[in-house]
Formats: structure tokens, C-alpha cells, sequence
């Protein structure tokens, strides 16, 4: 991917109610409670940081937000609420420049339940959807566990319609579970 795409594709976004930051090493602390809250992690499969600081070293391995070939664009967010500052969650996606320029093939996000139920997470999502359909994009992809919903229903209101089961596709703490797989096309 030419670094200026994914520089572009990774800038700041900013809503009437929040900004999101190019996710850095420096967002570990605010965040790492979010990803340890057990409300989370009822439904995140991604490995776990032990502690702050090896967030903070395995976000600062990738500032770039590129795969090591430099092929895919990994993208990521940290959302924060404009009227305090606060740090409220994050979003990832992914750009595969060869394979599938036009497609985000993983829209993920992780909000604090302490901010459930208030709109944030659908706002930063369809910021996030608007911006990589302004880069090129004109499919994206998102899996929700089988249960979670919530973030159903915040897909749903970004656009993304329910496409299929994908059976055992994540395992969390060591169980497999249903994903269900959203996806999003553009002019079509």
C-alpha cells in the first residue's frame, strides 16, 4: 500500500460529539481498561495485553498501521468524547491494497459499557464507514458473536445488512462461537 493511501486512510475523524485519534502506543493507558472491562470481554476474541505496557509496546510496534509486506492498511481508532476528553473505545478496520483495494474485509470496534446505549459507538462507526468510503472503499465487512445484539443493531444503523452464520469462527477464552458476518456495499 503507498504510504501516502495509508496515511490518508488513517487520519483523525471528528464527529459533533467525538474525535477519533490515529490509534498510537500513547492510547494504551486510557484504553487498557476498556479491554479488560468484563462487559468486553464477554465479547472479544483478540489476544489479551497482560498490562499497559505490553499494550503499549505492541501498539507502538505498528504505528504505522501496516502489515509487515506493507500490503494491508491496518487501521485504528481511539474515540474520545469531545466534551471531557475522555476516552470512550476503539475502532479497527483493515484495506488490503492488491488482493481487494475496494474492500474493508474487518470493521471492528470496542466501546467502555460504561458508554453503552448513548449512540457513540454507532456515530464513530458510520464516521468510520463515511471515511473509507470517501478513500475508495465500497465494501466493508464486520463479524458480530452470535448474541452480541447491541453491536448487531449498531451495524444496522450504519448500513451494514446481515449476510450469513460463520460457524466456529472466533474463539473467547477458549470457546468456539457463531459469528454473525455484516456486510456493507456501496452503489450496489
Amino acid at each position: 500500500m503507498p504510504p501516502h493511501r495509508s496515511s490518508g486512510l488513517n487520519a483523525a475523524l471528528h464527529t459533533p460529539r467525538l474525535v477519533l485519534e490515529p490509534l498510537l502506543g500513547s492510547h494504551a493507558a486510557a484504553l487498557f481498561p476498556i479491554l479488560w472491562d468484563p462487559g468486553t470481554q464477554r465479547w472479544i476474541a483478540e489476544p489479551r495485553a497482560t498490562s499497559v505496557a505490553d499494550l503499549t509496546a505492541r501498539w507502538t510496534r505498528n504505528e504505522t498501521r501496516t502489515s509487515p509486506d506493507g500490503a494491508t492498511a491496518w487501521l485504528g481508532w481511539a474515540v474520545r468524547r469531545v466534551e471531557d476528553g475522555v476516552y470512550i473505545g476503539k475502532i479497527d478496520a483493515e484495506v488490503d491494497a492488491q488482493l481487494a483495494p475496494h474492500l474493508a474485509p474487518n470493521v471492528g470496534y470496542v466501546f467502555s459499557p460504561a458508554y453503552w446505549g448513548r449512540g457513540y459507538a454507532t456515530e464513530a462507526v458510520s464516521a468510520t464507514v463515511a471515511h473509507l468510503i470517501t478513500h475508495g472503499v465500497t465494501e466493508l465487512h464486520a463479524t458480530v458473536t452470535v448474541g452480541n445484539d447491541a453491536s448487531c443493531r449498531v451495524l444496522e444503523r450504519c448500513g451494514f445488512e446481515r449476510a450469513r452464520v460463520l460457524a466456529a469462527n472466533d474463539v473467547i477464552r477458549g470457546v468456539a462461537h457463531d459469528d454473525w458476518l455484516y456486510v456493507r456495499r456501496v452503489g450496489g
